[in-house]
């Protein structure tokens, strides 16, 4: 009964697969730990931003003028929303004449929009990786378990024999396969959608930061002569 179980383990129907199929379980590990990489990556990124923006965004409302607001520094996606508001005022305001209002007020929109946007596009580059890992992990699995299926019931044609024995370690070695694609495809898809809430929950913030400090220099225009 010990040697079953032993001849059952994990390790041992990767031992006993066929070459194929151990080819399949390789891939889908591989690509577990490529996904749980990302996750781990991206979530513990994601919450440094959030700690710092929640700290940015303190010191820059407590300050009271624009050389204030200069002062303040950071490198996560607020502060570069902010200074990229910052760079196109003092490129369009600062010693300069008959300010054109609205074409500053349209820039600022326009630049800030774009660094919103690129920050976003830059958190959310390897989740297309999690997406699909989580997508295809199943039916490349599911190939294996195929395949292994397929061993066993020639195994039991050639043998002419089908007692339990004979066909449970192919079918097993072929499940298997299936378990593993599952292993590999819940935590990416769990990550996927949930790394995706903190990145829609981000974006929507820069959104609101930016219509805030859009109104602020909006302001500040308009007592340019």
């Amino acid at each position: 009964m010990v040697k079953t179980a032993e001849a059952m383990s994990p390790w041992a129907l990767f031992l006993q697969a066929d070459l194929v199929v151990k080819a399949v379980m390789i891939g889908l590990l591989l690509a577990s730990i490529w996904s749980w990489a990302i996750i781990l990556e991206r979530s513990r990124l994601l919450t440094r931003i959030g700690r710092e923006a929640d700290a940015f965004e303190q010191r820059f409302w407590k300050a009271k003028s624009l050389d204030e607001l200069k002062a303040v520094k950071g490198q996560h996606p607020v502060a570069d929303l902010f200074l990229a508001g910052m760079d196109e005022w003092q490129a369009s305001v600062e010693g300069r004449h008959n300010v054109d209002r609205e074409g500053v007020r349209a820039r600022l929109t326009t630049v800030m929009a774009a660094s919103a946007e690129r920050s976003v596009s830059d958190l959310s580059d390897r989740l297309n990786v999690l997406a699909t890992i989580g997508s295809v992990a199943p039916f490349v699995g599911l190939f294996g378990t195929v395949w292994g299926i397929m061993r066993a019931f020639i195994a039991i044609g050639a043998t002419q024999n089908t007692s339990l024995a004979v066909v449970a370690p192919g079918i097993a070695e072929a499940l298997f396969a299936t378990a593993i694609g599952l292993f590999a495809a819940i935590p990416a898809v769990i990550g996927y959608n949930r790394l995706l809430h903190r990145i829609v929950r981000l974006e929507d913030r820069l959104s609101g930061f930016s219509s805030s400090f859009h109104a602020l220099m909006s302001r500040e225009l308009d007592g340019v002569s």
